[in-house]
């Protein structure tokens, strides 16, 4: 097995309507990859060909070396998945619904108690573990629902929109959950259209749209490559020939004049205290001020440059 999960061309088609389109997709074991882009873009049914829970109409995957379409029990065995609406038996208590999961994987009475308590202490729920589920917010039922991926021991955790419907608090804390999944080793393929959360989480990111994978790399990588660098840095300044000496400093990709005396410098690396220097040398500098730009605005402006040149992704 050299890799986690691997696609070639998988396709799956309704009729007429393609979902998914021509996906090479390679996730390293123990990475985070987000898996991210629109409501309908195909990250759903990309995850249900990868659970062999459909079949696709052409191409072919692996999950930990396995063909999920031929040996979709393999996968499973191996695989925990959160799907975007978890389901739990409201009338029973956080226990009782795990308790359930570890009789359908098999699990003798003492091993399940144990693991049980185990996941439900990571999750910050053995408090809760004796009250019905029906009684939980929508956040504590998230993480009911990662113990219950949890409970098996897998090696790849597929998540689908975990964070959807949660409060920022929540969702904060789910992402802190994620990350604690990296640190043991396991590999998550993460799906969301929430780009500006999940991308603190991700080593990689794939934005899908309209059933393809139109970017895929590190969110330094995309920033760079759309938006022209990684760092967005905003300088006021007088003086004559700014915009010259902004421009001839190391690392800076474009700048751009704003209103007045105010630039907006687009660079690969973080060149504050070289762009202070330099316009201290030769000028007055009144402000000075760093910009991450998020996911969000790569996927829009990307898109909109495609559709000004008349392409398609």
């Amino acid at each position: 097995m050299s890799a986690a999960v691997e696609t070639f061309g998988l396709t799956k088609r309704y009729g007429p309507f393609v979902a998914v389109q021509d996906l090479n997709l390679r996730l390293e074991v123990g990475e985070v990859f987000g898996l991210l882009g629109p409501n309908g873009s195909g990250k759903t049914t990309t995850i249900l060909m990868l659970l062999g829970l459909t079949e696709p109409t052409a191409g072919s995957a692996r999950v930990l070396g396995w063909d999920p379409t031929r040996q979709p029990l393999e996968v499973k065995r191996r695989v925990g998945y959160l799907p975007d609406s978890v389901g739990f038996y409201d009338e029973l208590t956080a226990w009782e619904n795990l308790r359930y999961t570890a009789a359908l994987n098999g699990l003798p009475s003492p091993e399940a108690n144990r693991r049980i308590q185990e996941v439900l202490e990571r999750m910050g729920l053995a408090e809760v573990a004796h009250r019905k589920v029906g009684t939980f917010s929508r956040g504590m039922k998230q993480r009911l629902g990662l113990a219950d991926v949890l409970l098996k021991r897998p090696q790849v955790a597929i998540l689908d929109e975990p964070t959807l419907g949660l409060d920022p608090e929540a969702a904060l804390e789910f992402l802190d959950l994620i990350r604690s999944l990296k640190r043991d080793g396991l590999t998550v393929l993460l799906a969301s259209h929430l780009l500006h959360q999940v991308q603190t989480v991700c080593d990689r990111v794939g934005l899908f749209h309209r059933g393809r994978m139109a970017l895929e790399g590190t969110v330094d990588d995309l920033r760079e490559r759309v938006l022209g660098g990684a760092y967005r840095i905003h300088v006021q300044a007088r003086g004559a020939g700014v915009e010259r000496v902004l421009a001839e400093v190391p690392g800076v990709a474009r700048v751009a004049r704003m209103d007045g005396d105010t630039y907006r410098v687009e660079a690969r690396v973080d060149c504050r205290a070289e762009i202070a220097r330099r316009v201290v040398a030769s000028g007055e500098l009144v402000g000075l001020a760093l910009e991450r730009p998020g996911l969000d605005e790569v996927y829009a402006r990307y898109f909109q440059e495609l559709e000004a040149q008349g392409g398609a992704a």
